[in-house]
């Protein structure tokens, strides 16, 4: 017994030290390390700005132009690329549900879809000078109509038809798994590059010329 009374004081005295801070205050019951704590890495909103769901992208042909010409890998200009803002599927039915077929599209989101040229070239026949178009989309079951427009710098898509500049119409495929963000994108394929446009289930290709 002797010895039992010092042992029952030295446990409750390292107890009481376990619960000090580095500077002697004592921890709240929150400190357990069985308590769930703030997050110190949760981000804070953003001051300047909402951080948009559909953010904006750019595609250029070649691909990672700006990295290839910043590693001194290129000297001549890009052909051409595409700035667009990307939605994404989040479950829903895209083309023929969201978005109707026949009706027009602004080929992603946000502001109007732009694509442009750095040099001549040439779709389904018709010559394109350099220049910055709207390019926008009227999608069909089995196939999309692709508008090149001069209503640029516009937000959402301002349907002037008297801007028209080009239609083409083009075939599109089923693909699988589906893709969940639109993407725009080119890719060579030996004459020049396609305009690749995948986004759900759907995929669509454009053949550009140069």
């Amino acid at each position: 017994m002797k010895y039992l009374l010092p042992a029952i004081l030295a446990i409750f005295f390292l107890s009481c030290k376990d619960n000090e801070t580095p500077g002697g205050e004592t921890k709240k019951s929150s400190d357990s390390p069985n308590v769930a704590r703030p997050s110190l890495n949760k981000p804070l909103p953003n001051p300047y700005a909402e951080v948009d769901v559909s953010p904006m992208d750019m595609s250029y042909y070649p691909a990672d132009y700006p990295k290839l010409r910043m590693d001194d890998s290129i000297s001549t200009p890009p052909v051409m690329r595409i700035i667009y803002s990307r939605p994404h599927k989040e479950g829903r039915m895209i083309f023929g549900g969201l978005q109707k077929f026949g009706s027009y599209w602004r080929l992603g989101a946000n502001e109007a879809t732009e694509i442009e040229f750095f040099q001549p070239v040439n779709i389904q026949g018709k010559k394109i000078n350099p220049g910055r178009y709207v390019i926008y989309c009227i999608p069909d079951e089995n196939k999309w109509t692709i508008v090149l427009n001069k209503n640029n710098f516009t937000w959402g898509l301002k349907a002037d038809s008297t801007k028209d500049l080009m239609r083409f119409e083009i075939p599109v495929k089923k693909i699988s798994p589906a893709v969940e963000y639109l993407s725009l994108l080119f890719q060579g394929n030996g004459n020049g590059a396609d305009l690749v446009m995948a986004w759900d289930d759907i995929e669509a290709r454009l053949p550009i010329n140069f």
